[in-house]
């Protein structure tokens, strides 16, 4: 563990460095102490306001002097502590580090600083016929999805950020600066470095600048929602428009309680049913014919009126009850604080293993708002909690708990997209067994002094912070 002499030198030696965009007031700290997360907040030592990849470079090597713990902070979205300073020390701001480097049209792709914004890296495409694929919901900032390995509402047809990752730079924990990988499209040279730093969650090093992949903007959008008797004909109407190999964008999945709040929210009038939205993309014709064969899938399991949607403001009218399912749940218990957990399972488990969470909530009345991506098996549950009422807390802690551990005896995981953290690292041991010893490694070699957001993913690494 750092002592206070040692931190003291630490904060010096960055003021130093860096003057007023070292800030030490409580305000900030408190703001860099917490996330989107139920996990009390701990305050950092102090917050650098970066603005370039020889800033981190300047500030890992003074914090690897005196073993001070480096957290890097996007917007704090993270929702299991990834942003947390356990042990206090720096939390490396990246609000200022977000310029969009080089827009290159011809190759597809983009570089960025780690900053960026999902919606600002949208704005910035808009002129150029691209778009970048991955939405997790949130604005998060691209260095904090690509710790994350975030993924969302459209990897079902794009992948995840694992799969529109290109390259990063990073700042490694003694100050080195390593670029993972060119821009080619594919390499056989050496290890992937790229995709051992895609979901690391700041533990290995600094991500400084990311190149991601870009897509061509489709020439025609649909949109469509239909309702279905029971989860299982749902869930067997997503699995059937898979097996016929449609392109499908999106494909979301909301339960009748969802619903349910969602018309009481926006006063609308959908089925309270277990229903799905589904979005399409390709030429006028390609989408139109995509469309029809899914409707025709879903009439085929029970689903009720297929409402298909072509123009904008009538698509985004269909998606904005997915896209408020959360704040729906939440006006339902007004002055509570929104817990979201998630897992993921092959899609074949995907209705029992909800069943299952279902039936789990109602035996242990818990109010829950089941809301999925369910073309690659990955659900979430958006829980309203007091965090005062430590017996509530308990049960809902517990009830989670349950829910990752039956993923894994479905083969599935703990986490399709939120991450490990501080929450779920037992959870990763029951997942993954002797392969987070390996990740153990892997830390211990590249990050000796433990100073990479120690606490993180998994414990038990010697170092001087820990």
């Amino acid at each position: 563990m750092t002592g206070r002499k040692e931190n003291t030198l630490a904060l010096t030696a960055l003021s130093d460095a860096f003057g007023e965009r070292l800030i030490t007031s409580s305000a900030v700290r408190q703001h860099h102490g917490c996330d989107e997360s139920w996990h009390s907040p701990t305050l950092p030592d102090a917050v650098l306001m970066a603005h370039c990849t020889e800033d981190v470079v300047t500030a890992v090597k003074i914090c690897a002097k005196y073993q001070l713990p480096v957290i890097p902070f996007g917007i704090g979205s993270s929702l299991e502590g990834q942003v947390i300073p356990l042990e206090g020390g720096l939390s490396i701001d990246f609000t200022e580090m977000s310029k969009v480097l080089e827009i290159r049209p011809e190759d597809f792709d983009v570089t960025v600083q780690p900053g960026v914004t999902r919606k600002q890296l949208g704005r910035e495409l808009r002129d150029v016929g691209l778009f970048f694929s991955v939405d997790p919901g949130a604005d998060a900032t691209l260095g904090g999805m690509t710790s994350t390995r975030a993924s969302g509402t459209t990897s079902v047809r794009y992948g995840t950020m694992s799969d529109n990752v290109i390259s990063l730079t990073v700042v490694t924990p003694d100050g080195r600066v390593v670029r993972t990988a060119s821009r080619s499209r594919k390499s056989s040279a050496g290890y992937d470095l790229t995709h051992l730093y895609v979901g690391s969650e700041g533990t290995l090093g600094v991500i400084t600048e990311i190149t991601l992949r870009l897509h061509p903007v489709p020439e025609a959008v649909s949109a469509a929602v239909v309702s279905f008797p029971d989860m299982e004909s749902a869930v067997s109407a997503v699995v059937t428009t898979l097996q016929y190999a449609v392109p499908i964008a999106r494909i979301e999945l909301l339960d009748e309680q969802t619903v349910d709040a969602v018309n009481q929210y926006m006063k609308t009038d959908h089925p309270v049913q277990p229903t799905l939205f589904l979005e399409f993309h390709g030429s006028e014709s390609g989408v139109k014919e995509q469309a029809e064969l899914v409707g025709d899938v879903c009439q085929e399991f029970g689903g009720g009126d297929f409402v298909w949607k072509t123009l904008e403001e009538d698509r985004n009218a269909l998606w904005e009850a997915r896209h408020n399912g959360a704040l729906a749940a939440m006006s339902l218990r007004p002055g509570r604080e929104l817990l979201s957990t998630d897992v993921c399972v092959p899609i074949s488990r995907l209705a029992e293993a909800i069943a299952e969470a279902k039936a789990d909530l109602l035996e242990n009345d818990i109010y829950a708002a089941l809301m999925g991506h369910v073309g690659d098996g990955n659900f979430h549950f958006v829980i309203p909690m007091d965090r005062s009422n430590n017996e509530e807390m308990t049960k809902i802690k517990a009830f989670c708990d349950r829910l990752a551990q039956m993923a894994i005896k479905m083969d599935g995981t703990c986490t399709g997209e939120h991450g490990i953290g501080i929450g779920k690292q037992p959870l990763l041991e029951l997942e993954m067994g002797d392969g987070v010893d390996l990740m153990r490694s892997i830390k211990k070699v590249l990050d000796p002094d433990n100073i990479m957001n120690p606490g993180k993913i998994f414990n038990g690494i010697a170092g001087s912070s820990s």
